[in-house]
């Protein structure tokens, strides 16, 4: 064990934790954030207040007797301790919601030596059903999900934009989909059938982890013989919060690694799992990244769909699969092996990497965004933001637009740049983002620099006006922020 300082936020207060020496310091960060209220707190004492309760309602409903479930509160522990699955935020902080969740962590259940473990993967599945109808009783919906699939096909040394890789998540959704439908059926028998399994498609035939597709299809088998369940739905695509952080996800749900830099500036472990798959050592690597060649896969949003498609068919949620269409006819590939630059700077104090990816012509077509010390939820949205962008560009809108619509967008983090000599300051991450690329690949050196006005958040404005702040200038009409109007004092 170790004994660290954190905070959940950038503007919290931080406090005490103690977690485990090997655990990294996003844990400890997580941890601040999940134990409610202040002052020290420790992994295992966090983790025993929502556990408590959930093994004294076993015992009250008589399961203790069971032995699928004898020691429950031992069982969850040891599954959190080998940082294989934990439920969701709100069931550490003891709020009942109608959609509690479980996450897995896919990677921690393959070993180098025994391969994927689909027995004990399956009885997670299983736990957190069990588990979050004890913790949330009159909970009708759970949200049992995976995480990382992009950090485990890194350790198999399966790219990500693959046949293999797909048929491999869509054995672990049909597998997790089964297994925790099975435990809603006996929860059902124990407190009341609420509603009845749904037709999945049959699991892929074959997969190349040994044992995976078969173990699927019999866990299948066995929920079709007891199609009644407690709950209307028990898996699905989630994305993740500061719990899946605690046990070490990198990567949320199914999407692909966006890089391979980790919060700190280091290679992820990801990244260090699929040069060691590919027998390369990190000097191999970096000459590779010197001579203008990646060493890392790289997969875009069209993959991710692909991916989607593959497991959405085991899922009870999950995001609308994309539909085709004219606008599809339209888009722009990118090349499978494509150029670009990654950019780290510290915006007002916070890190942030800017890796882009470019046609053949060196025009922009993707780019993705990494934070270091944000919140789960935000790096979410940022992550997905960066994947609308990119889809934008490649069905030809330009970065004219961008640039125009996102300059000047003014929330926290914000302040002096460090790292980036071409931009001094931002108002915002967006903000820092655009002019970057407004330097790179418009060669716009004419946008006005970021000042710091405490006006209220906007988003969307565009770029500042360029004309003189005269008095009364702001009444002309030729200016490019003509929709937003303001008067400024510039002198007596």
């Amino acid at each position: 064990m170790r004994r660290t300082t954190a905070a959940g936020d950038p503007d919290a207060v931080a406090r005490q934790v103690a977690l485990p020496a090997a655990w990294e310091q996003r844990a400890a960060e997580a941890l601040a954030g999940l134990a409610p209220g202040e002052g020290s707190v420790s992994v295992s004492a966090a983790a025993e207040a929502w556990i408590r309760p959930v093994a004294e309602r076993a015992r009250r409903a008589g399961m203790q007797e069971d032995r699928a479930h004898d020691a429950i509160g031992e069982v969850l522990h040891g599954l959190l301790a080998a940082r294989r699955g934990v439920p969701g935020e709100t069931v550490w902080q003891g709020i009942a919601t109608p959609r509690p969740g479980f996450a897995l962590n896919l990677p921690a259940f393959l070993d180098a030596e025994h391969g994927f473990d689909a027995e004990g993967f399956a009885a997670a599945a299983r736990l957190g059903v069990v588990a979050l109808t004890l913790a949330v009783p009159t909970a009708g919906r759970l949200a049992v999900t995976m995480h990382d699939l992009a950090g485990m096909l890194a350790r198999l040394g399966v790219g990500y934009d693959s046949q293999a890789a797909r048929d491999i998540a869509g054995c672990l959704a049909a597998l997790m989909g089964a297994s925790a439908g099975l435990a809603s059926a006996e929860m059902g028998e124990r407190f009341g059938v609420q509603a009845q399994a749904r037709p999945v498609d049959a699991a892929p035939a074959a997969c190349v982890l040994p044992g995976l597709a078969e173990a699927a299809r019999m866990a299948q088998a066995q929920a079709a013989a007891r199609p009644g369940r407690r709950h209307a739905a028990v898996v699905a695509l989630a994305a993740p919060d500061l719990a899946a952080a605690l046990v070490g996800v990198e990567t949320g749900g199914i999407a692909p690694s966006f890089s391979p830099l980790g919060d700190a500036g280091g290679l992820t472990a990801a990244a260090r799992a699929w040069l060691a798959s590919r027998g390369m050592t990190a000097e191999a690597a970096l000459a590779a990244l010197l001579a203008g060649q990646s060493p890392f896969p790289s997969a875009g949003p069209q993959a991710h769909a692909a991916m989607v498609e593959a497991v959405a068919p085991f899922m009870d949620e999950a995001p609308a699969r994309p539909v085709a269409g004219v606008a599809a006819d339209l888009r722009r590939e990118l090349p499978a092996r494509r150029t670009g630059y990654t950019q780290k700077a510290s915006v007002g104090g916070h890190k942030v990497f800017l890796r882009t990816g470019e046609y053949a012509d060196g025009t922009l077509g993707e780019i993705f965004i990494g934070l270091h010390k944000e919140g789960p939820a935000f790096r979410g949205l940022m992550d997905n933001f960066a994947v609308a962008v990119s889809l934008g560009l490649q069905h030809g809108v330009k970065l004219e637009v961008f640039v125009e619509a996102f300059t000047f967008t003014r929330f926290g983090p914000a302040g002096a740049v460090e790292g980036d000599a071409a931009v001094s300051r931002a108002t915002s991450l967006l903000d820092y983002v655009f002019r970057n690329l407004a330097v790179n690949y418009l060669n716009r050196t004419d946008i006005a620099e970021a000042d710091d006005d405490e006006a209220a958040d906007t988003v969307g404005d565009g770029a500042r006006e360029r004309a003189p702040l005269l008095p009364l200038v702001w009444l002309r009409e030729d200016g490019p922020r003509t929709r937003r109007r303001a008067l400024r004092v510039v002198g007596k």
